[in-house]
């Protein structure tokens, strides 16, 4: 495997363009829309636009994610980008952290140098990784795709192949959102790969969304599930990945406030935010992803990778092994995120080691939470690294 060293440097061709259609956006109309119920408020929206016009530095952006060590390969004729950062530790355990829609590889930066430095963070050197962060196939540098049909069953079948061009024959995968249908995925389908999974999202192989029902749950759970009621809008983007992704792509390839109006809802609604994103994501992170994903004109792309997920579909199965995730497995549970599985179900499909509900936190897990998301993996994998060292010896 032929790996590259990568660092991003956008034409300033392409930053000036951008400025200029933001410049000249042409608004909708938009009557009694304050309160947000018709989507994405005009009002917040234009002034967002007017910093990402006259007030957003990208290259202060650029240069921060560029001070990590970033490449590109190819796996299975598909061009892949990712962060590679070696743990400073006596024994570091490679992980792969596997993001979402509309996530990119960024919303992990908080979450890297804490994973693989735990000692400048206040922690153990011995709990030390090495981080392999990776943007889904069709998501920003990953691309463009050379062809239809990439989803997460396809590329957890890539990522062991990355795994083992790096040096690692076996890891622990972490995800979120469409990242935890790929680390499921990998736990069910290469056990002899994975270490152990950790999902920030409820997500299991064979198992149905709605699985476990309201009757099987203890009040705790049940007035969690009860507050992650997002209403009838929350998933209506599911439908339009699966089935009219070109459609709308159309659109917000042409028009970044398009762009933003229809990320940017998403990071709001589905955030543990109380309305306010910017309690969450700062300008300048919200423009940075949005401008990950304009400047490498991936939407489509990161559409096509849902589209091939069919995740509005139960996880298919890779082989009859019960339970279905056979190797270690950890649930950091997100009380604001938008789907619940009671543990009973987890612990009857997975080899369910730890479960943790955190005090807060949405559907952007280790972007919203970095700091206990890294002590719950750290802890999660504790146990397992002589497990892990003997093997290498």
């Amino acid at each position: 495997m032929r790996i590259e060293p990568f660092k991003i440097d956008v034409p300033q061709s392409e930053v000036d363009g951008l400025r200029t259609r933001l410049a000249n956006t042409r608004w909708a109309p938009e009557p009694e829309n304050d309160d947000w119920s018709y989507g994405i408020s005009g009002t917040y929206l234009r002034e967002l636009v007017t910093y990402w016009q006259d007030g957003f530095d990208w290259r202060a952006q650029e240069a921060r994610i560029n001070r990590l060590p970033q490449f590109r390969t190819q796996v299975d004729g598909m061009p892949i980008h990712f962060i590679h950062v070696r743990g400073k530790g006596p024994s570091p355990v490679p992980i792969i952290l596997n993001h979402g829609w509309p996530w990119t590889f960024w919303d992990f930066q908080d979450i890297i140098m804490k994973l693989a430095n735990p000692a400048a963070y206040g922690g153990d050197p011995a709990d030390a990784f090495d981080v392999v962060v990776p943007s889904l196939p069709g998501f920003t540098f990953s691309g463009p795709v050379p062809r239809n049909g990439l989803g997460y069953v396809e590329t957890a079948d890539m990522w062991v192949k990355l795994m083992r061009g790096l040096g690692y024959d076996r890891f622990v995968t972490h995800g979120g959102e469409a990242g935890a249908f790929l680390s499921a995925r990998l736990g069910n389908a290469h056990p002899e790969s994975v270490i152990g999974v950790h999902l920030s999202f409820p997500i299991l192989p064979g198992v149905p969304h709605d699985a476990g029902g309201q009757a099987g749950l203890t009040p705790e759970e049940r007035a969690l599930v009860e507050g992650q009621d997002r209403g009838p809008g929350a998933f209506f983007h599911v439908l339009i990945n699966a089935f009219d992704p070109q459609t709308l792509a159309w659109a917000l390839h042409d028009s970044p406030v398009g762009l933003a109006a229809w990320i940017l809802l998403r990071r709001r609604a589905w955030s543990d935010c109380h309305g306010d994103v910017e309690t969450k994501f700062d300008k300048d992170t919200l423009l940075t992803h949005l401008s990950l994903y304009w400047f490498t004109t991936c939407f489509i792309g990161s559409q096509l990778f849902c589209r091939a997920s069919a995740f509005h579909l139960p996880m298919a199965l890779a082989n009859d092994i019960k339970p279905e995730i056979s190797v270690p497995t950890a649930l950091a549970v997100m009380p604001k995120d938008l789907m619940y599985k009671p543990r009973s179900i987890v612990a009857a499909h997975s080899n369910l080691r730890q479960w943790t509900i955190s005090p807060s936190g949405g559907h952007f897990g280790a972007a919203e939470k970095p700091k206990l998301m890294a002590e719950d993996i750290r802890s999660f994998v504790r146990p397992l690294r002589q497990e892990y060292a003997t093997e290498k010896q």
